[in-house]
């Protein structure tokens, strides 16, 4: 299985900001405050960044497992990075016959445990700029870091972070 390497790209930064002091708990992503509140899932489904991953989710299936225990961490994918994949991608992946492999594709994109950026930008430090975490689905998932980490959002059962792109790596 082809692995995937996720930029966290300095564009990246800007998926979440914080708008204001009581805002601090609560980062702003797609125009939408995140809530420790409530799950991944929920969270997401508020964020104009994130229509594509939510469509998606619900189309493999994986409402339910993403708001069930955790915790875990979802590296979501914004609708910015699945516009970057090749012309007709997602259209052929959210189809009804290919769901195993969608929902192999989206589970690749959550590690077990609360994985921060800084977290990840600790671990890139210590291995010459790349930090390995271990999926859900056991393959390994490599982060390369490229300017500055966002913040994570907190939600209940698990830790959201947004990435903007991902490319294929051998």
């Amino acid at each position: 299985m082809r692995k995937l390497v996720l930029a966290m790209a300095l564009t990246c930064g800007s998926a979440l900001t914080l708008t204001s002091p009581a805002s601090a708990r609560n980062p702003m992503v797609g125009g939408a405050a995140m809530y420790p509140t409530k799950t991944i899932v929920q969270n997401a489904m508020h964020s104009k960044d994130h229509t594509t991953l939510v469509a998606a989710v619900k189309a493999a299936g994986l409402v339910d497992t993403l708001s069930g225990p955790g915790p875990f961490t979802v590296f979501a994918p914004t609708n910015a990075a699945f516009a970057k994949l090749p012309k007709g991608t997602v259209e052929n992946l959210v189809k009804p016959e290919n769901k195993a492999m969608l929902t192999k594709i989206l589970t690749y994109h959550v590690v077990p445990g609360r994985v921060t950026a800084q977290q990840i930008a600790a671990m890139a430090a210590r291995h010459h700029g790349t930090a390995t975490l271990k999926t859900v689905e056991g393959e390994n998932l490599r982060f390369m870091k490229h300017g500055v980490l966002p913040p994570t959002s907190e939600a209940d059962r698990g830790l959201q972070s947004p990435i903007r792109a991902s490319a294929p790596h051998r």
